[in-house]
C-alpha cells in the first residue's frame, strides 16, 4: 500500500468516527496540538471534542465529493478535498458543503492530523467554473 492510499484510508475512517459521534475515535486520528480553522477562528482539540462528548455537536454524514489532492513530503501530507456533512449542532441542522485541507504527521508509524483548514464552497463560482470547462 502506498503513502497515499494509507493516508486516503486513515481520512475515510476519521470521516467514519465522525458520523459515529465518537470523541475517543475521532480524537485518536487527531494530534494533541491539533488545531482548526474556519469561519468562527480557531479551535482546539480538546474545545472540539468537548462539544461532541457533551451531545451538543453530532454528524448523521460525512462524505467526500470528488478525488482528493494528497501531497506527501516525508513524514508530512498535505490532503485537500471538498467535503459535505450533515451536524447537529446545539439542536440546529447544519448542511455544509466545504473545502477542507489537513496536514497530517506521520508518527510512530501513523499519521496524525495537526491541523485542519475549512472553507465553505462558494456554488455559484463552482457552477460558473462546471459552464467553463463544457
Amino acid at each position: 500500500m502506498t503513502e497515499e492510499q494509507r493516508v486516503l484510508e486513515m481520512s475515510a475512517q476519521w470521516a467514519a468516527a465522525m458520523v459515529a459521534n465518537d470523541a475517543d475515535a475521532i480524537g485518536a486520528f487527531m494530534a494533541d496540538e491539533w488545531t482548526m480553522v474556519s469561519e468562527r477562528g480557531i479551535s482546539t482539540k480538546e474545545h472540539f471534542l468537548s462539544f461532541v462528548r457533551s451531545g451538543a455537536l453530532t454528524h448523521s454524514s460525512f462524505d467526500l465529493v470528488g478525488e482528493p489532492q494528497i501531497n506527501i513530503y516525508g513524514d508530512v501530507a498535505v490532503v485537500a478535498c471538498r467535503v459535505t456533512n450533515t451536524a447537529q449542532f446545539e439542536g440546529q441542522q447544519f448542511d455544509a458543503d466545504e473545502w477542507t485541507t489537513d496536514v497530517l504527521v506521520k508518527r510512530d508509524g501513523r499519521w496524525l492530523c495537526v491541523h485542519s483548514h475549512i472553507t465553505s464552497v462558494n456554488k455559484e463560482f463552482a457552477a460558473e467554473v462546471r459552464e467553463k470547462q463544457k
